[in-house]
């Protein structure tokens, strides 16, 4: 018997199956109105074709759970279309279509190790892990005195990626991102 989760249990990233397809929670928010029951607004990507719907639930309705794992793969390069990895274990290639990480792949390097999402033993998405440490490759300078604290300013780093970071922070530092989030964490 599948698993079965409930509207309370929703995460990001996880997996449900919903009308004969598997889909992956890509965001989530309980909404309790004043008036009336609670509900849940989900955004959803489906695993085959990869569209986005958004999608209210009640709160409480039931979903079976699809079954995930993650396996350990370097990003190799992207070749447009698709963008390959590799198995650090078997040496073994695989191609994802471009549009399944490009969310990520503004923060992965070349040979730089991610997991590989596999729902029912075909892969789904990536997961990077929970701070990458980049290069700014291009940012305003800082001016002496600018202290002023929570004021940020555009940087664009050595992948491309664009994150909002504290005034101190120059070009050629090296920082560390929250990729998930895509926001400054901390100089590296």
């Amino acid at each position: 018997m599948a698993e079965t989760v409930n509207t309370n249990q929703f995460k990001n990233g996880m997996h449900i199956e919903l009308e004969g397809g598997v889909w992956r929670i890509v965001e989530f928010q309980h909404v309790k109105p004043g008036k009336g029951g609670a509900f849940v607004r989900t955004r959803l990507k489906a695993l085959d074709g990869g569209a986005v719907v958004d999608r209210t639930f009640r709160a409480g309705e039931k979903f079976s759970r699809v079954r995930t794992e993650t396996k350990d793969m370097q990003y190799l390069y992207d070749a447009g279309d698709e963008v390959v990895f590799m198995d650090r274990d078997t040496y073994e290639q695989t191609a994802l279509p471009h549009g399944m990480v490009e969310d990520a792949l503004e923060f992965m390097q070349p040979s730089s190790s991610i997991q590989m999402m596999l729902v029912n033993g075909r892969p789904s998405g990536v997961q990077l892990p929970a701070s990458v440490e980049l290069t700014v490759s291009e940012t305003e300078p800082g001016v002496k005195g600018d202290t002023v604290s929570n004021v940020t300013k555009p940087a664009t780093l050595e992948t491309g990626a664009v994150v909002q970071v504290p005034l101190f922070v120059n070009t050629g530092d090296r920082i560390k991102v929250d990729p998930r989030e895509k926001r400054y964490i901390s100089r590296a």
